[in-house]
C-alpha cells in the first residue's frame, strides 16, 4: 500500500516541467541553439571523418635514377607500388631539386650511379632527401622512404639468394594493436565526441542564464515560488537531452560512416558520456550565473572548456611528450579523462583498470561543478 504523497511534491514537479517546457521552446526557437546543437556537429563529423587526417598519404616524391641497373628499378617501383606515394622519376638530379624548390614534390629519392656495383660489395646507399617545413610530417615522410627502399633490397636479397643457402636475413614481423588498419579516424572519431558534447554542453549552456539577466526575464523569477534547483534543473535537462542527441549522432556516425569499432559496452558508453556532459553543463551554467554577460561568457567558455578540450586532452597531441608543466595542468582538465575512456571503449573495449578510475573522477566533478553552480545561483537570487 503506498503511503500518503508529500506534501508539495506535485507543484514542485509542475513547476519543474514548466520550466523545461520554457528552456525547451526556448533552444527551438533560438537559430543559434539549432546550429551550434545540429549543425555543428555535423560540420565537425564530416570534416573530421573525411577532410581531416593524421595519416600521410599520397606524398609526391622524386626518385632519382642515376644508375639504370635492376637494382635501381627496384626501388622505384617500391616507391611507384607503394599507397604512400605519388612517384615522379627523373635522371637528374637538377631537375628533383628544382620540383622540391617550386613545391611540387616533399622528397626526393636519389639512387647514385655506383648504386649497382656497391650492392654487390655490400655496401649500397640511397640518398633520401625530405622537405623539413613540417617537422612532423618529414619525419613520417622520411620513415615511410627508408621502409620502402629496405622492402626493395630485402626483395632483391631473396631472389639472388641460392636456394640451397643456409639462413638470411632477419625479417621484423610488427602488429598494431587496437587499430590494426593504422587509420587515424579511428581515434579522431572519438575525440570529435569530446569537442561536440563539450560545445552543446558547456558553451550553449553558458549563455541561458547570462541571456535572462540581459533580457531581464530573470528578475521575474524572483516573485514566483520556484526555486534555486528547480531553476537549474530546468536549464539543465534541455541541454543534457541535446547533448545525448549529438553523442548518438556522432556513435552512428562512427560506426556506419566511418567503420570505427565500437569494442565496449554500449550501455558504459553512454553512462560515462552522461557524467563528462553533467560536468560540461555544470561549468556552462556556473560562468553563465557569474558573469551574466552572454558575450563575456562565451569568450570565456571557449578558453576554459573548448580549447583545453582540443588541445590539452590527448585528442591530437600524445600528452607524454609535452613539457612536465603543461603534464600537471593537463590532470586539470575534465576532457582528458573523457578521451582516455572513449578511445578504450571504442578500440580497445571494457578495460575496468581505465574505466573505474576515469569515470570516479569524472563523478567528483560533475557533483562539484554542480554544487558551484547552485551555491552560485543562491547568490545570484538571493
Amino acid at each position: 500500500m503506498s503511503g500518503p504523497p508529500i506534501p508539495g511534491l506535485g507543484a514542485k514537479a509542475r513547476r519543474v516541467g514548466a520550466l523545461i517546457r520554457k528552456e525547451s521552446r526556448q533552444v527551438v526557437r533560438d537559430p543559434s541553439s539549432f546550429a551550434i546543437g545540429v549543425v555543428l556537429p555535423l560540420m565537425l563529423i564530416l570534416l573530421f571523418g573525411y577532410a581531416m587526417s593524421l595519416d600521410v598519404k599520397n606524398v609526391p616524391i622524386a626518385v632519382v635514377l642515376e644508375d639504370p641497373s635492376s637494382q635501381a628499378a627496384e626501388i622505384a617501383a617500391s616507391f611507384q607500388l607503394s599507397p604512400y606515394f605519388q612517384t615522379r622519376v627523373t635522371r637528374s638530379m637538377t631537375d628533383a631539386q628544382a620540383l622540391m624548390l617550386s613545391g611540387q614534390v616533399e622528397g626526393i629519392v636519389r639512387v647514385p650511379q655506383d648504386f649497382a656495383r656497391r650492392a654487390a660489395q655490400g655496401d649500397a646507399a640511397v640518398q633520401v632527401l625530405v622537405n623539413g617545413i613540417d617537422g612532423n610530417t618529414a619525419r613520417i615522410v622520411e620513415a615511410y622512404a627508408e621502409a620502402a627502399v629496405a622492402q626493395s633490397g630485402a626483395r632483391v636479397a631473396a631472389e639472388g639468394q641460392d636456394a640451397g643457402s643456409a639462413g638470411g636475413q632477419a625479417t621484423v614481423e610488427s602488429q598494431l594493436w587496437f587499430n590494426s588498419a593504422n587509420d587515424s579516424r579511428y581515434f579522431l572519431v572519438p575525440g570529435l565526441i569530446v569537442l561536440i558534447i563539450t560545445l552543446i554542453g558547456a558553451f550553449m549552456t553558458s549563455m541561458v542564464v547570462a541571456r535572462e539577466w540581459e533580457r531581464g526575464t530573470f528578475e521575474a523569477l524572483f516573485v514566483t515560488p520556484v526555486r534555486t534547483d528547480e531553476i537549474l534543473l530546468g536549464k539543465v535537462v534541455p541541454y543534457f537531452v541535446l547533448g545525448m542527441g549529438g553523442l548518438l549522432l556522432c556513435m552512428g556516425a562512427a560506426k556506419f560512416l566511418f567503420d570505427v569499432p565500437i569494442r565496449g559496452s554500449i550501455p558504459i558508453l553512454l553512462g560515462v558520456s552522461m557524467l563528462y556532459l553533467l560536468v560540461s553543463v555544470a561549468t556552462g551554467l556556473l560562468i553563465s550565473s557569474s558573469l551574466k554577460s552572454q558575450f563575456l561568457a562565451s569568450q570565456v567558455t571557449l578558453v576554459v572548456t573548448f580549447m583545453p578540450a582540443l588541445m590539452l586532452s590527448g585528442f591530437l597531441y600524445d600528452l607524454h611528450s609535452v613539457p612536465l608543466a603543461i603534464k600537471l595542468v593537463s590532470y586539470l582538465v575534465p576532457a582528458r579523462y573523457f578521451v582516455s575512456l572513449l578511445q578504450t571503449l571504442f578500440l580497445a573495449g571494457d578495460v575496468w583498470s581505465v574505466i573505474l578510475p576515469n569515470a570516479a573522477i569524472l563523478a567528483v566533478v560533475a557533483i562539484v561543478m554542480l554544487a558551484l553552480t547552485r551555491r552560485a545561483t543562491r547568490k545570484t537570487l538571493g
